[in-house]
């Protein structure tokens, strides 16, 4: 046996770097039929890198469908791959003539040319591949999350259907909104029935009826002791300094308006262990987060979510001009970078939360090929110890028909009103 893995080792090792000699031989060609082709009508400068832009795509797909094709079953990488490599490669291009000392020779000068971009390309395609391998040999069941329950009547419909399906795994209770009672109430005679229902509390503070006095809340509510500050204004707020008198006497001010919240939800839930979220993410935020971690021990809050969303693979780039129009592409960027933050802090208090998630990307249109490339990105990733599952979001809903707007969720109107709510709700159903 032992021989037969050592004759069979060199040979798979020598069939790999066959194919990827024999696949770099026909990115070379096409690079120089393209370029040759493209010289006729435009300058070299720019034929050149649509030459090599055309190789690329060959390497590309060649090392997918045939060098590695024990770990891709065939497919394509993902799209990623291609750009990191056409960057990568056109960067050294561009920076290695001038980096590399004549005090080296001219012969060791070409040979670092020539070897340097050939040994990025092994390394990006080895990456890609070990990436693909690892997509299709992890495989977990995320959980299926439904923000917002208590918006609404249209949002409680949908959002109890969905549970009574067996469709939904948790949601999350907003104890300010107007009818808060009434979804948990559903919801907890929902849980006789099915008992793995989980309810997390929904922290708000950028809309609705604050929970604590409106009195003892001058710099957080309006004149109808509503809560005023945006994501962004608690955002700003988190870089003033610590002793800067407005941002203690917020924190002041936010600390009462925390405790009435979760006063409120304990009211509906008792003494079992909280499971926090925000809407809007709000508990990401530095000045929030560190409020709510403060309180964690005494409250028996024992996990927070986090935002930590991977690209789908496999989307048609319309998703990404979508992603990038309706603002999901920057404000994943925000919520990555605060959730990365969040992560240490939400250990070192000792709480767990999600190790993924998938929500932020494409908020509020999670439905067609964004949620069903989101479930396939959260099946593949690879579980991690002490973190629960991966976690996808959706705000299913009903038609509205209550003006939210009277009711304080001004933010909310435009959102609970999009026929995507009905989108998202048939999504989750089909899913």
């Amino acid at each position: 046996m032992a021989v037969t893995v050592a004759i069979m080792i060199p040979s798979t090792l020598s069939s790999r770097l066959s194919l990827y000699g024999l696949v770099g031989v026909v990115a070379a060609a096409v690079h120089a039929l393209v370029l040759l082709g493209l010289g006729l009508f435009m300058p070299l400068w720019l034929a050149n890198p649509l030459a090599f832009l055309a190789a690329s795509l060959g390497g590309y797909l060649g090392h997918a469908r045939f060098t590695f094709r024990p770990e891709t079953g065939g497919q394509s990488f993902a799209r990623r791959w291609l750009v990191i490599q056409y960057v990568v490669n056109l960067t050294v291009s561009g920076v290695l003539p001038l980096a590399l000392p004549n005090a080296l020779g001219e012969p060791v000068r070409v040979a670092m040319l020539v070897f340097t971009p050939t040994a990025l390309n092994a390394l990006i395609w080895s990456k890609a591949a070990r990436f693909s391998q690892r997509r299709r040999d992890c495989r977990v069941t995320p959980r299926r999350h439904a923000d917002d329950l208590g918006l609404s009547p249209a949002t409680n419909q949908a959002i109890l259907e969905l549970a009574s399906q067996g469709r939904l795994d948790s949601s999350s209770l907003l104890v300010n909104g107007p009818v808060a009672a009434d979804g948990f109430h559903a919801w907890q005679k929902l849980r006789q029935t099915h008992p793995q229902l989980q309810i997390c509390m929904h922290l708000c503070l950028t809309e609705g009826p604050s929970s604590a006095d409106p009195a003892l809340l001058p710099d957080l509510v309006n004149s109808h002791g509503h809560l005023k500050r945006s994501f962004g204004q608690w955002l700003l707020l988190s870089l003033l300094p610590r002793r800067h008198p407005t941002r203690r006497r917020i924190e002041d001010q936010l600390g009462l308006e925390l405790d009435a919240q979760i006063k409120r939800f304990r009211s509906f839930c008792g003494d079992a262990p909280i499971h926090l979220d925000g809407h809007q993410h709000i508990h990401l935020v530095p000045i929030v987060l560190r409020a709510a971690l403060a309180r964690a021990g005494s409250n028996s809050i024992t996990w927070m979510r986090l935002t930590e969303e991977p690209l789908p693979t496999g989307l048609p780039l319309r998703y990404w001009r979508a992603a990038i129009r309706h603002s999901g592409l920057l404000k994943w960027l925000v919520l990555q970078l605060l959730s990365r933050r969040a992560r240490p802090a939400i250990r070192r208090f000792g709480l767990t939360s999600n190790q993924s998630f998938a929500g932020v990307l494409f908020t509020g249109q999670m439905a067609g090929a964004p949620i069903l490339a989101a479930w396939r990105e959260l099946s593949s990733v690879e579980p991690q110890p002490g973190a629960t599952p991966p976690l996808l979001l959706a705000h299913p809903g009903a038609p509205l028909k209550l003006d939210l707007v009277k009711a304080g969720f001004s933010v909310s109107q435009r959102f609970a009103a999009s026929t995507w709510r009905q989108r998202e709700w048939r999504a989750l159903q089909d899913l």
